[in-house]
């Protein structure tokens, strides 16, 4: 009788594990599935730059590329047999100054306003908070009408200073709220020990939370970017010329009345995408420490 209850209870077990190591494929194979849809889109994109405008447009479609080339980059960067008349390199400085500047000055308000609402008390903190909160509920596009008529009697259209500023009022309210909770994971008696070991508050905040909260600033700081980088309707609406357009705005210049130049398209598309790519692979240590740690608001 023994025996038999342990072979029903090692059974059981069997079973229990045979049927977890099954969900686990199955979620492994949903997972793989899902990322699959989701990526097929800029992985078509990507393959599309590297391919001929008549394969692109072959109808039926040409799923497998037959002819993979560089010509389509050679073309927009002035090179090669059909050039491009798209001014591509001042695009991408234009893009890669206004990100990071906007991103630079986004983050280190963030940090002072972030560690203001974290470690101070004053009148209208939770007033003030919440209404830098619910400016994120406004979309970008809303605003663009009213940033035009106010940009326009400044002087700012066109300039990258006026589409910095924008990117910086979008991007402000966003790394205030993350990092003020990374800071408010760091217990306070760190800052007060190293008071009274002789630090100053700056010293105490360099030498102690800053380090600590440095997974959630550099967070901050690549959504911060990613949004300046990626972003196209307003700088659309506040950009005229060369003088400020970035890539985003740039791939409409390969549209004409009748006809798409699809294959130079995807390879500025392409140009878009790997900045965005490398960034994030160099800081994805910090990046998904930090998100992991400010998870929990305190």
């Amino acid at each position: 009788e023994a025996g038999g209850r342990a072979t029903l209870h090692g059974g059981r077990g069997m079973n229990r594990k045979l049927k977890a190591r099954v969900n686990k494929t199955a979620l492994w194979v949903a997972t793989f599935i899902l990322m699959l849809v989701i990526c097929l889109p800029g992985l078509w994109v990507v393959l599309s730059g590297f391919r001929p405008n008549s394969e692109i447009l072959a109808k039926p479609a040409i799923w497998i590329p037959l002819d993979l080339t560089l010509r389509n980059f050679a073309e927009i960067f002035g090179f090669g047999q059909e050039r491009v008349a798209i001014p591509v390199l001042a695009y991408f400085t234009n893009s890669m100054v206004i990100a990071l500047t906007s991103t630079v000055i986004a983050v280190l308000i963030g940090m002072s306003g972030g560690y203001a609402f974290a470690r101070f008390r004053f009148a209208g903190k939770n007033t003030l908070f919440l209404g830098l909160m619910l400016s994120r509920a406004v979309p970008g596009i809303a605003l663009s009408l009213p940033v035009f008529m106010i940009w326009s009697r400044l002087g700012l259209i066109d300039t990258k200073l006026g589409i910095i500023i924008v990117y910086v009022a979008i991007n402000v309210p966003f790394t205030i709220w993350l990092i003020d909770g990374f800071f408010r994971q760091i217990p306070k008696e760190m800052n007060e020990a190293a008071q009274v070991d002789g630090c100053t508050r700056w010293q105490a905040f360099w030498k102690i939370e800053f380090p600590l909260a440095r997974s959630g600033i550099a967070s901050a700081g690549v959504f911060a970017f990613l949004t300046s980088w990626n972003e196209y309707a307003l700088v659309s609406q506040l950009s005229r010329s060369t003088d400020s357009k970035t890539l985003p705005v740039g791939l409409m210049d390969f549209t004409s009345q009748f006809t798409i130049n699809w294959a130079g398209m995807c390879a500025m598309a392409f140009i878009i995408i790997v900045p965005a790519l490398i960034l994030t692979f160099l800081v994805q240590k910090h990046l998904i420490a930090g998100l992991t740690f400010g998870g929990v608001k305190g």
